[in-house]
């Protein structure tokens, strides 16, 4: 008979308040969508900062004959000093691989990257009509991870000899930057619009409590418990809250099922999202729209209720 009760007048409540249950699941809905977005962003982020940041390279380049700064005033780098460097990449455990450029290669890459180029540095370069000779030896060194820049720096970068370290992660910097402005966007809509579900979830109650007063008051003189009055408040907001939730995560499934692959053909620079990142976001979806419908929801009643 009390379960009847609760479903009869979940049931109840739900249509007597069809409009306000649509605005809930609309808004929750819309939030965790941004929640989800935010999340696979922020593990897109984590993807190409990983994939990129392990192919990139550090570059040590040694003091040669044109090499300005305090560093290079004894002149070209030794052989002896460029062994000490080898040394040093051999035995730091944030190398996990290095590779010597001489100066005839490092020539052919100038070449390479400047000789056919319009751009204004290149027009400078080239009138500088630099030759062989002229140009530095060096060494590149693959990071053991991408995050070991900093360190590697610090080992190598007062070495004598050293003209300067050259680190290419920093030229992708913007991009990392801008991406992560992005996730942080991303994360900082949903959290206003899951501010926006909360209000919503008290105004909810807070109007079906005055609906319902005269039933309330009848339960109360009949030593009806709080969990009982609670219950059919509580679960109306759940049903709203479950609804909202899992449009969010059928509306990430549906990017993953046709905006990812869509993704992989078109921009193959680095890894997408996978499956496993996007139900790592439903689930942290799913629990947010559980604590969205419990907490305001009891606190609100206790509030609004008295019991």
């Amino acid at each position: 008979m009390q379960l009847r009760y609760v479903a009869s007048e979940l049931g109840t409540g739900l249509k007597r308040n069809v409009s306000m249950t649509i605005a809930v699941i609309l808004t929750i809905f819309i939030s965790l969508t941004l929640v989800g977005v935010g999340l696979l962003m922020n593990s897109q982020v984590a993807i190409i900062e990983d994939k990129i940041g392990g192919q990139l390279e550090v570059k040590i380049v040694f003091c040669g004959k044109n090499s300005p700064g305090p560093a290079c005033v004894e002149g070209v780098a030794t052989k002896e000093q460029e062994a000490k460097v080898e040394q040093t990449l051999a035995d730091s455990d944030y190398v996990s691989d290095f590779r010597y450029e001489s100066r005839e290669q490092a020539y052919e890459n100038f070449q390479a990257q400047y000789a056919n180029s319009d751009s204004e540095q290149a027009k400078n370069f080239q009138a500088l009509e630099l030759k062989v000779d002229d140009m530095s030896t060096g060494y590149w060194a693959t990071l053991a991870h991408p995050d070991d820049n900093v360190e590697l720096l610090s080992q190598v970068q007062n070495l004598p000899g050293v003209a300067n370290v050259i680190d290419l992660r920093e030229k992708l910097t913007p991009v990392f930057d801008v991406m992560n402005l992005l996730k942080w966007l991303a994360l900082g809509g949903a959290a206003a619009l899951v501010l926006a579900a909360v209000l919503q979830v008290s105004n909810t109650i807070r109007l079906a409590a005055m609906a319902r007063r005269r039933e309330i008051g009848i339960m109360r003189l009949v030593g009806a418990s709080s969990l009982y009055i609670q219950l059919p408040f509580l679960l109306e907001i759940l049903f709203s809250a479950l609804v909202g939730a899992l449009l969010a995560c059928g509306a990430l499934a549906l990017a993953m099922a046709t905006a990812i692959p869509w993704l992989r053909d078109h921009a193959s620079l680095w890894p997408w999202v996978t499956w496993a990142d996007a139900r790592s976001a439903m689930v942290i979806i799913m629990v947010i729209a559980l604590l969205l419908a419990v907490v305001p929801t009891l606190l609100m009643t206790r509030k609004y209720l008295k019991v």
